[in-house]
């Protein structure tokens, strides 16, 4: 007699790998069942994750948990010595990135063998040198600044910036950058890292802010302060960009912002009641959304105009 397939997930785990599944009961077609039916997720071939935890992951969550997918299923197929290296390391890192894909990047000492990854990885092969690799969240990654070079020297100029402003709040080492940077003269992207570590402000506190920064800049428009920190009578509030002498303030107003952190309508509240609070103080607001920052001329265009009416 066959014996029947379990209905059930097994409890406790969140990642399986096929053999895994497959050990618990679970054959070819029932997971082909369960992933059209959304109780399993395929991560990567080879690799599922329960569909209700995937369900309420973060998008930087989910790309996590790719890396752990890659490295849960090649837990038994490595030979040892690869790190998880440029995107992905940032990705581990905790570090801001913007408009960048979640395939598997990882470093090893030989060239892998052709087809001896899977297409949703890139493998690089280099020696790293003393100190340029350690362990986060148990898996191994390049350094903070090794992982800020490497990806610096792949990403265009806008997405090296939002990657760097956010390397440098963390804490990465500027004179180390710097010196690696010297030693790099001549590789490609190079040009992209070097402008990218010079414009650098740690005080951006979302991509979003980066690129805006980014954007006013090469608007040539009057430049803001930056994390401009005004008291009224409701307290004392911060604003992402203003420009104090004319009572200007320029806030960004990313899902970041009111979506990962609290409840929407009690963070919308507050932020309007910080307003109008500097309202009454004789402030003014530009407020910009994702949007805005790829609509360059209606962004110059209202910037100047709200700057002459501030005077």
């Amino acid at each position: 007699m066959t014996k029947a397939a379990p209905s059930e997930l097994p409890s406790g785990i969140h990642l399986w790998r096929t053999s895994e599944l497959n050990e618990a009961g679970f054959n070819a077609r029932t997971i082909a069942r369960l992933v059209r039916a959304g109780v399993l997720v395929r991560l990567r071939r080879g690799c599922y994750i329960r569909g209700s935890t995937w369900a309420v992951q973060k998008p930087s969550v989910r790309s996590r948990q790719i890396i752990a997918a890659h490295a849960h299923g090649t837990l038994t197929t490595s030979g040892g010595g690869l790190v998880y290296s440029h995107t992905s390391a940032a990705r581990l890192h905790r570090l801001f990135l913007w408009d960048v894909d979640d395939r598997v990047h990882i470093t090893q000492k030989k060239t892998p063998a052709p087809n001896s990854h899977g297409r949703d990885v890139v493998a690089h092969s280099r020696m790293l040198g003393e100190g340029d690799e350690v362990l986060v969240d148990g898996l191994p990654c390049t350094s903070l600044e090794q992982t800020v070079v490497d990806c610096c020297l792949m990403l265009n100029y806008r997405q090296s910036l939002v990657l760097m402003d956010h390397a440098l709040r963390i804490g990465a080492d500027s004179a180390r950058l710097r010196q690696m940077c010297a030693a790099l003269r001549g590789r490609n992207g190079v040009l992209s890292l070097r402008r990218a570590l010079h414009n650098a402000d740690p005080r951006s506190e979302s991509p979003g802010e980066t690129l805006t920064r980014e954007l006013l800049l090469r608007l040539r428009i009057e430049q803001p302060e930056l994390q401009v920190k005004v008291r009224t009578v409701e307290g004392r509030h911060h604003l992402d960009f203003a420009w104090r002498d004319k009572k200007l303030a320029l806030e960004f107003d990313g899902r970041v912002k009111y979506f990962d952190y609290a409840p929407t309508d009690e963070v919308i509240f507050k932020e309007r009641q910080r307003e109008k609070a500097l309202m009454e103080d004789g402030w003014t607001f530009i407020r910009i959304k994702w949007r805005d920052l790829f609509q360059e001329q209606e962004f110059k265009i209202r910037v100047l105009r709200a700057l002459r009416a501030a005077g």
